[in-house]
């Protein structure tokens, strides 16, 4: 069984500046994600996006974002138990027993979900024989966009992923990009440029259709595309990618006596506290009046949602808050002299 003073759900980047946070007031905390690696959907979705909206950032990708936010935590040893996932939450003693399904045990005064909009999968195509080529030459999301060089890519969607992916592709590889209808709903100006692309013949545009079939033997070679009036085309392909947004799923959250709204949790916005005692939630999961999915918005929810542990953690110690910028104790956290 570990004790800690925190268990963090979700190791994204609202989970790890949350993380920071708590250690930065002198909290221990252990976090748990079911991914098998740290960065939550800014690197299983979007590692190569840009990111526009973090402060005092002009431009980053998920992935550096990730990596800025575990340099931030160098200073302090937390240790993450990643492929693990929370099933088990019981109220013990006035504290928190948490079981993983990896067999993990964790006593905690606090829990803080930092879990996005809890577990996610993609929406996949229909056609049984694309699952003997997913992960493959099918894929989801992309995590390393240079095999894609000097190749036929094939993109079905019409959001905005499925046309940013469309629009950078496209000056390293040949794209098709199919839609199963004639309007889009990605950004006006992507769409666009999609259009300035599909003119110069850079992008071949098929819109009303959807994908009937994927052919090849021991790797993908073409698709066969219908159109709404039964037409169908075949396109040479060496990779698919499906853009067809995802599905949420809250999993074992679902069971653990929370307000739920819909796939989110209703929160206070003083501590980000569920209607459970000591159960908090932030970042995308946490729903409140005026809530906006912004990352900054994640930050914030975390940083109070940590304060508000440091009451139940340490409920003889009166939290007095101080600056970075001029506390002897937090610059001791943080490894700096005075």
């Amino acid at each position: 069984m570990i004790k800690t003073d925190a268990l963090i759900i979700g190791a994204g980047p609202t989970g790890l500046f949350t993380a920071h946070q708590l250690k930065l007031i002198g909290l221990s905390c252990e976090v748990v994600d079911n991914l098998d690696k740290i960065g939550g959907q800014c690197i299983e979705l979007y590692p190569d996006k840009p990111i526009y909206d973090i402060p005092a950032v002009p431009e980053c990708t998920g992935e550096e974002l990730t990596n800025n936010l575990i340099n931030q935590l160098k200073p302090f040893d937390i240790k993450f138990h990643l492929s693990e996932r929370v099933e088990e939450v019981k109220k013990s003693n006035g504290n928190w027993n948490v079981k993983t399904n990896k067999g993990s045990e964790f006593n905690t005064p606090n829990i803080i979900i930092a879990g996005g909009v809890g577990s996610f999968e993609p929406r996949k195509f229909v056609p049984k024989e694309c699952i003997k080529y997913e992960n493959k030459s099918i894929l989801y999301s992309v995590k390393d966009k240079s095999i894609f060089k000097g190749k036929i890519v094939s993109i079905f969607g019409g959001g905005d992923s499925a046309l940013d992916w469309a629009v950078e592709l496209s000056k390293v590889a040949k794209v098709n990009l199919i839609h199963r209808r004639d309007e889009f709903r990605g950004a006006q100006s992507t769409v666009n440029k999609i259009l300035e692309l599909k003119k110069d013949g850079t992008i071949d545009l098929f819109t009303k259709y959807q994908l009937k079939n994927v052919k090849g033997d021991n790797k993908l070679e073409s698709i066969d595309i219908v159109h709404d009036n039964n037409e169908i085309k075949n396109l040479k392909t060496d990779y698919v990618l499906g853009f067809f947004g995802l599905i949420m799923q809250l999993g074992p959250i679902a069971n653990w006596g929370l307000n739920l709204d819909k796939k989110t949790i209703s929160v206070d916005t003083e501590k980000f506290e569920t209607n459970q005692k000591g159960i908090y939630a932030v970042g995308d999961i946490c729903t409140y009046p005026g809530k906006l999915k912004l990352i900054l918005s994640g930050f914030h929810e975390g940083a109070l949602a940590a304060r508000a542990c440091f009451k139940l953690a340490r409920p003889n110690e009166k939290y007095r808050f101080e600056f970075t910028t001029t506390s002897t104790n937090l610059l001791k956290r943080l490894g700096k002299k005075e």
